[in-house]
């Protein structure tokens, strides 16, 4: 019998395959673990009938050969893609009780390859949030630990991130609006990618700021998103903003070799205040490139400064748009209301009663910003602002750069519970180094590259040229390698 313990998609592939255990099999093992990490808060929506249906429909198309890569793997789904009959809620309340009648275009693409779902991810309200405090169903816990504080997973996708981390499924779906896969995925020691605008399909999946939003899978390694992430991406004609494009074999990329290409560090990055061990293995990072053979670059970004401020004008505007249609009339949650109560209060009660405090700042922002007398002073400048940032990038990979490495985070995961009173601004700070890479349209990858000083993980974030994600994984692969991170959580739940 396999040990599945330590099973990544390509291995627990590659053991399908040779018969050495059953989809069946591997789904009992994942479901145990589940209900066994309850104090994790990853999964709020199990579906153990589901997988294991699936599971079995997988074991049959095993044995008549010719499967896909995902046949049998059993995944977690973001709480944010609609799964047909089963809830899919955003982790907010508003959404209470909705049960979709369709199933988003991923999910449909990952089940059509034989994937099992296990069952929906806990998730930040409406993808907003950075450290998954914002849930209806509660926190999301990280499965690093250090002197029994609880630790965030990272947002919005930290219940993805969780699980993944803890070995409760092989991978998951996150989405990414400003670093919702990438900042999770280096909290949690996992690889996250967030391919470039328009390579997955946004169809089916709860809209937060839809010039922004994109999904991307969580994994354990760069081999396992790459597997992943081709059978997430491809043209969709339900979603307009979907490109017509082939889907490249990118885990056919994965040569490791990246002699001769050219890697930039940007000088803006290198911001005031970063803590010495983030600095530290940012130079590290670059060194490990540089001994692979990359020709290291310094570059500039000079409108790096102003994405932060930018981004939260951008996607609060498009939320109050996309919110809107949660009135309480169509489907979801709707407030009891008193005798003499019309349409005006329901939309009221139900959207005060429906929405945290998060969302509901959030929309009350950029409902502000979208306001007559405010449009261009704000919404306007900020597009504009977003047009300069993109404008550096092109220049940059016009000049020759292959790829950017940055970090991934400001930090390492902190505690649960001791931002969630502070100033929002310093929540959003955990965006500084990933909300450029939305604005622009690019791929993004998180890579696991250390530990801190108390032994949580610290992720190194590699950026791309745009549709060139298999590039971005070979490079990713090939700092994954020379980093050699393997530890795992140690197993206290």
């Amino acid at each position: 019998m396999t040990d599945t313990t330590n099973l990544t998609i390509a291995g627990a592939r590659d053991a399908l395959r040779r018969g050495d255990l059953t989809s069946a099999e591997l789904t009992q093992t994942y479901l145990t673990a589940i209900d066994a990490a309850d104090a994790l808060n990853a999964f709020v929506h199990k579906t153990p009938e589901i997988a294991k249906s699936q599971a079995e429909a997988a074991d049959q198309r095993l044995k008549a050969g010719n499967a896909p890569d995902l046949c049998g793997i059993p995944l977690g789904i973001k709480d944010l893609f609609c799964t047909k009959g089963v809830p899919s809620q955003a982790a907010s309340r508003i959404l209470e009780g909705f049960l979709p009648e369709y199933e988003s275009t991923v999910t449909t693409q990952l089940f059509d390859a034989g994937a099992v779902m296990l069952g929906k991810l806990n998730m930040d309200e409406f993808a907003m949030g950075s450290s998954n405090e914002t849930s209806v169903y509660g926190d999301a816990v990280n499965p690093w630990r250090v002197d029994d504080r609880k630790l965030t997973p990272g947002g919005s996708s930290g219940g993805s991130a969780a699980a993944v981390a803890a070995g409760l499924c092989l991978g998951a779906t996150g989405t990414d609006t400003g670093g919702s896969i990438r900042q999770p995925a280096a909290f949690t020691g996992i690889t996250g990618i967030k391919p470039t605008y328009g390579r997955v399909s946004r169809w089916g999946v709860v809209a937060f700021a839809s010039s922004l939003d994109q999904a991307g899978p969580m994994t354990r390694d760069v081999r396992d998103a790459a597997i992943m992430l081709r059978a997430m991406s491809g043209f969709d004609p339900k979603d307009s903003t979907s490109a017509d494009l082939p889907v490249p074999d990118f885990e056919a990329a994965l040569t490791g070799d990246i002699r001769g290409k050219v890697i930039g560090i940007p000088r803006e990055y290198r911001m005031d205040g970063m803590p010495a061990e983030i600095g530290k293995l940012w130079d590290d990072g670059t060194a490990m490139l540089r001994d692979a053979g990359a020709e290291i670059r310094d570059i500039s970004l000079p409108h790096t400064q102003y994405a932060l401020p930018a981004y939260y004008v951008i996607a609060p505007a498009e939320a109050s748009s996309n919110l809107a249609r949660y009135d309480g009339v169509r489907f979801g949650h709707r407030a009891t209301l008193a005798p003499g109560d019309g349409i005006t209060e329901m939309y009221e009660k139900t959207r005060a009663e429906g929405f945290g405090a998060e969302v509901q700042r959030r929309i009350m922002v950029g409902t502000y910003v979208l306001s007559a007398g405010f449009y261009d002073a704000y919404y306007n400048r900020a597009r504009r602002v977003r047009a300069l940032i993109k404008r550096d990038f092109d220049t940059v990979f016009a000049d020759g750069v292959d790829a950017i490495l940055t970090p991934a985070t400001p930090s390492a995961a902190f505690g649960l519970g001791e931002m969630a009173d502070a100033d929002p601004i310093k929540m959003y700070l955990n965006d500084v180094f990933t909300v450029t890479v939305n604005l622009a349209g690019l791929p993004g990858i998180s890579v696991p590259a250390g530990l801190d000083a108390q032994g949580l993980p610290l992720g190194l974030q590699l950026i791309g040229r745009p549709w060139e994600e298999g590039d971005l994984l070979n490079v990713a692969y090939s700092l994954e390698r020379a980093a050699g991170f393997v530890a795992k959580p140690d197993r206290w739940w």
